[in-house]
């Protein structure tokens, strides 16, 4: 409890600088690297004939988000397609089926990093550098770029501005993405993990045979696949290997890369949202005495963080729970279970740190492990399930508080009916086509999760692919078409995913799952900036303090509750309740 407990207390004391930081790049206000930096801006900008003083509406600037990411999944693909060409590829790794190529290139431009295949045997270095790391760093910084336009929509300084991308794109990856990866990735160099061009270690082992040991651009990989929320490992075992994650220190560094943009995220809305009133209500209401917390987080952002940290807090409160109770199927035929459930996990991490783990990788949507969801207990993989159909507890850079501000709509819509009042949100009026647009995105994710996996259920080249039989089969389809659908990428690894049904649904699923939001979500941000600032009243439902964080996590689960409740039930919670 002490590791779990002093780790969130070091990320609260490490997330607010960053998000201060993030905050002012991001509303281009000086910091203290900008010397540095803004000649590489520049220069990028001159050689891609970028104007960076072009403005864009939403509609603008979502499709050059789709453009520019559409173009790189087509530069990929063929990339995987010719691995085999000798140029950085010392292991001598063939070409990558047509099937698998596409579901690859697919789940890493969406973010998903969803992995059928085994890095170490799959990948030449040349693809794991230019596809698999290039596209960690631009599909982080293209969900990032799309969330900081959302939240200037939503601050509504213009009616029509919300930023150019290929500004956005830049900024983000130079003033955050490549800075904070150089000083992740020598940290993690530091602590053991490989950064090198050379070819497999082939040894001899104590039993006489041969053992591969794996090697080459691991920690480049490592760091951005944390620090951008993306999750696809450079060996299959991902950081439950000590190649990837080989001591205490770098689980930590690992642990807290993947926490930070999400959360720096949510500061940076309330920081910019707190630029809007002040510069409203520059003769009164801001006059008056500030809290520290709003102070740090901004008012609207500090709901919105409160929010998300009891939805972390309780689903990591789960998980550490179930995984210490063990597995009461054992305990019946006489085995101790005093040190919980150590299958899958490693020793020198044990349970706290394995279900800190497993409860930050499936909130901040990252994907990454360093223990097999597949062998955690029913609950605990249940929680793991529902942390990526709620998709809302942080989720990946940037989407996580889009999807988060879709339910604080839906909140104060609801919360607006009981009071018999037009429902406002951060001072705007919430009607109907913003009610429509936001339904939509939240009918999407369970569509997707549990239409494909009933296609799953119900056809050959989808059972084939379950390993176990019963309630647990269910529970892999689950995890791995939630998993799809949130951009998360880990797995209940028991799954045979690599086949022509699963590389093309789930290609399909991340596909739909990433873009489709984010196209209604612009849509939402564009609505609302159009819309004339209203006064608050008496009957104004206060969205930037405590009440409101409570309501937001009950509406949250009620709509989980009643959406995904029936097919856990007859997943996971059957499974718990057979054992």
């Amino acid at each position: 409890m002490l590791q779990i407990v002093l780790a969130i207390i070091f990320y609260i004391l490490l997330v607010i600088p960053i998000g201060l930081y993030v905050y002012r790049v991001m509303s281009e206000k000086q910091t203290f690297v900008d010397k540095i930096f803004n000649p590489i801006d520049k220069l990028i900008f001159r050689i891609c004939r970028i104007n960076n003083n072009e403005e864009m509406n939403w509609k603008k600037y979502t499709l050059s988000l789709l453009a520019t990411n559409f173009a790189m999944i087509i530069v990929g693909y063929l990339i995987l397609r010719i691995q085999s060409i000798p140029f950085l590829n010392p292991n001598s790794i063939g070409n990558m089926e047509e099937t698998l190529s596409f579901n690859t290139i697919i789940s890493f431009m969406t973010n998903t990093n969803l992995q059928h295949y085994a890095g170490e045997s799959s990948l030449s270095y040349l693809s794991q550098m230019v596809v698999i790391t290039f596209m960690m760093f631009v599909s982080a910084a293209s969900g990032y770029a799309a969330c900081i336009a959302f939240i200037r929509a939503l601050v509504g300084k213009t009616k029509e501005n919300v930023g150019n991308f290929y500004k956005d794109l830049v900024r983000v990856i130079v003033h955050i993405l490549i800075p904070f990866s150089i000083i992740g990735g020598l940290l993690l160099v530091w602590q053991g993990v490989p950064q090198n061009l050379s070819k497999n270690i082939i040894v001899d082992t104590i039993e006489g045979a041969k053992q591969i040991i794996a090697t080459g651009p691991v920690a480049s990989l490592e760091i951005i696949k944390h620090l951008g929320t993306n999750g696809g490992g450079f060996l299959g075992a991902n950081s439950s290997t000590p190649i990837e994650n080989p001591t205490i220190i770098s689980n930590l560094i690992e642990l807290f890369s993947m926490m930070l943009l999400p959360g720096a995220c949510v500061i940076t809305f309330g920081k910019m949202l707190s630029d809007r009133k002040k510069e409203m209500n520059t003769n009164n209401k801001f006059n008056t005495k500030i809290s520290l917390t709003s102070k740090i987080f901004g008012a609207e952002g500090r709901s919105i963080f409160l929010a998300m940290s009891i939805l972390f807090i309780i689903s990591l409160g789960l998980i550490f729970y179930a995984e210490n109770q063990g597995n009461p199927a054992l305990s019946k035929v006489g085995l101790s279970q005093d040190m919980g459930s150590m299958e899958g996990k490693e020793v020198r991490f044990g349970i706290a740190q394995s279900s800190l783990f497993s409860a930050t990788t499936t909130s901040f949507t990252t994907g990454t492990v360093n223990n097999m969801h597949d062998t955690l207990t029913p609950i605990g993989g249940m929680v793991t399930i529902l942390n990526m159909m709620l998709n809302v507890i942080f989720g990946g850079a940037g989407v996580g508080l889009m999807n988060m501000i879709t339910y604080a709509i839906l909140a104060v819509f609801i919360c607006g009916l009981m009071i018999g009042r037009t429902p406002e949100y951060l001072g705007k009026k919430i009607e109907g086509r913003e009610m429509k647009l936001a339904s939509f995105v939240i009918i999407i994710h369970p569509l997707i999760i549990l239409g494909f996996s009933a296609l799953a259920v119900a056809t050959k080249p989808g059972l084939a692919g379950i390993t176990n039989p019963g309630a647990h089969g269910l529970s892999q389809v689950l995890y791995e078409f939630s998993s799809s659908a949130a951009n998360n990428g880990s797995g209940f690894e028991g799954l045979s995913d690599n086949t022509i049904f699963w590389n093309i649904t789930t290609g399909l699923v991340m596909f739909l799952g990433r873009y489709l939001p984010i196209i209604l979500q612009m849509a939402i941000a564009g609505s609302l900036m159009k819309k004339q600032f209203v006064n608050e009243s008496l009957g104004t439902l206060l969205t930037d303090n405590v009440s409101f964080a409570i309501i937001l996590v009950f509406i949250v689960y009620i709509f989980a509750a009643l959406t995904f409740f029936p097919v856990l039930a007859l997943g996971p919670i059957a499974e718990h309740l057979v054992i």
